[in-house]
């Protein structure tokens, strides 16, 4: 009986336990959502569009819901996709009661990529079009700021800021001597020809082997030819004069901005307010001014409504590694994505495809699924590929089939190679932690990649398949570019080209964005004066469970960023290596400085 009592007690504390858990998480889950939900604001006449970069403006938009949340602190940060931002910009173009643009960007948001702040930029000089103004005003300028700034009619900061002109650097972490001491080795398998493949350097080097060096050299001096030709028509300076600046690290106080004409003034943010009146627009230090912000403004610009019975130009996101498999959030899981076109390739509805492609690669695998249904897709109906930050080795392979690539000239792409490695983790266990391995086998290497090191068999095993991924990609890329193989080979080894340089070899099409790439599909199917509308396929949760593992995955991240701050993305890419199965394509991974 006493038994009995105990047991019914400790069933019955489960159960009360379990119900709290649930009811706590989902009155967390509840919380959470009502904090992102943000209250309507009206637009006022004489109104001026505040891009303060409060809210972060990501590459596609996610149907996770706690993408946003911080949870050290249960604050939500708004994530503007930037379909999203390009079409509020382009209805305030058209809105009488919006003014103008003011960029104040000192929010703690921003923009996640370069890519990203160059599409932005381009959409406030088309902005500008319209005969509305652009002023910029801060504190301080980024080098990424400043480049975003110059699509402004005038430019002002702060008396006391400060001013960053100095240039790119690109900076790799390297693992080999961090291996040394726990007693690992990694077995690298590529082939001859992708000497630019470097992704596996940072587990066998200790530094960057000169064909890198050279790759990652020309890679920041086409991104900083980027930008110091468009400071340079902005603001009428010299590239050489630019050059110079930077070299001699010149401009870094407000007097040196002014002074180099890099700014217009400098004076008080208070002061804008002469600046807004002087433009015309109504208000003042009395009344004030009325500000909307991007964000506030883009969450009351509808989708594309128009003609809703009408032809469709579907808009598909590829923003992650690409892994193998069916998943939801974070990465790009090869088999969901392969579904979704050929739901798009079956939809009568839908009379082309944009596929905007934010990867830096990942399993071979996966991308060849996603290159079948690309392939298949292409055949149907126009596909065009519109490429974020990156798209690159496995993200250029999804790419190759399309009817026409689009690309930002600071987009990363190229990197046709692949790779494949072994990490020999029997010393490190032996060593570190006392742990030992045996067994049995039926046959010489049925504990291939277990025990130890692969024998000279089992090496050439591995090695004919990296070869044959090697040979099917660049035919890929040949069949798809409709170029000449051996000028593939020429051009591919592994190297990553900006998307300014692979314009000039024949891997991209045109120099744009998403907003040219929709452009160029509409052309192909033929849909004019705008008789078409955008629709985006976006990921769906497909339960609740999966909101939860969502909720989990974020606390866990957040967990392991607070133990290990800024290193923590170089511990994932550790992980990511180690966990790798078959044989992969990355670009290489780098540390961008502006």
């Amino acid at each position: 009986m006493n038994f009995l009592k105990v047991f019914l007690s400790c069933l019955l504390a489960v159960v009360v336990g379990s119900i709290l858990t649930f009811l706590f998480w989902l009155f967390l889950l509840l919380g959470v959502a009502g904090s992102m939900e943000k209250s309507v604001v009206s637009v006022k006449p004489h109104s001026i569009l505040k891009i303060d970069f409060a809210d972060v403006i990501t590459d596609s938009p996610s149907a996770d819901p706690f993408a946003g949340v911080d949870f050290a602190t249960l604050r939500t940060t708004r994530r503007l996709p930037l379909l999203k931002v390009l079409r509020a910009l382009e209805a305030a173009k058209a809105d009488d009661r919006i003014e103008g643009v003011y960029l104040r960007m000192n929010g703690m948001g921003g923009v996640e990529g370069t890519a990203l702040v160059e599409e932005l930029r381009a959409a406030l000089l088309d902005f500008k079009r319209s005969g509305k103004f652009v002023v910029s005003y801060n504190e301080t300028y980024s080098q990424g700021q400043y480049y975003l700034a110059t699509a402004a009619d005038s430019i002002f900061m702060q008396p006391e800021g400060a001013m960053d002109w100095r240039g790119l650097s690109m900076n790799v972490m390297f693992y080999k001597g961090l291996f040394d001491k726990l007693d690992l080795k990694a077995e690298v398998f590529r082939p001859t020809a992708c000497k630019y493949k470097s992704a596996v350097e940072p587990y066998i080097m200790t530094a960057m082997s000169e064909a890198n060096r050279m790759q990652m050299q020309a890679l920041a001096d086409s991104m900083w030819g980027t930008i110091v030709e468009a400071v340079s028509e902005a603001r009428g300076i010299a590239p050489e004069t630019l050059n110079e600046l930077a070299d001699k690290l010149s401009v870094t106080l407000p007097e040196d901005a002014l002074q180099y004409g890099f700014v217009d003034g400098l004076i008080y943010e208070d002061a804008m307010d002469d600046v807004f009146r002087n433009l015309g627009v109504a208000g003042g230090r009395n009344g004030g001014f009325s500000f909307v912000t991007l964000g506030e403004y883009a969450s009351q610009v509808s989708g594309d409504l128009r003609n809703v019975s009408s032809s469709q130009i579907a808009v598909v996101y590829a923003d992650g590694a690409i892994v193998d498999g069916e998943g939801d959030y974070g990465d790009v899981f090869g088999n969901t994505l392969a579904r979704r076109l050929e739901e798009l390739r079956t939809d009568a509805r839908v009379k082309a495809v944009v596929l905007r492609v934010n990867s830096p690669g990942g399993s071979a695998l996966a991308s060849d699924v996603i290159w079948r249904q690309m392939e298949l897709l292409r055949d149907t109906k126009p596909v065009i590929v519109s490429m974020g930050s990156y798209a690159a080795s496995g993200g250029y392979y999804i790419s190759c089939p399309a009817d026409a690539i689009v690309a930002d000239r600071m987009t990363l792409t190229g990197s046709i190679g692949v790779f494949g490695m072994y990490l020999n983790t029997v010393d490190a266990l032996k060593n570190k932690l006392g742990i030992t391995l045996d067994g049995v086998k039926t046959n010489t290497s049925a504990d291939m990649g277990i025990t130890g090191a692969l024998t000279p068999a089992e090496r050439a095993s591995v090695m004919r398949g990296v070869d044959k991924v090697y040979a099917t990609f660049t035919e890929h890329v040949a069949e798809g570019r409709n170029l000449p193989l051996e000028r593939v080979l020429d051009i591919a080894g592994g190297r990553v080209w900006t998307g300014a340089d692979a314009l000039g070899i024949g891997l991209v099409d045109a120099a744009g964005g998403l907003r040219e790439a929709i452009a160029v599909a509409a052309d192909k199917a033929e849909l004019r004066d705008g008789n078409y509308r955008i629709t985006e396929v976006l990921e769906t949760p497909d339960s609740f469970m999966a909101l939860l593992s969502s909720l989990f995955t974020e606390v866990k991240a957040r967990v392991e960023l607070s133990e290990l701050g800024v290193l923590m993305k170089e511990y994932r890419k550790v992980q990511e290596a180690a966990g790798q199965t078959g044989i992969v394509m990355y670009e290489p991974r780098t540390f961008l400085a502006e």
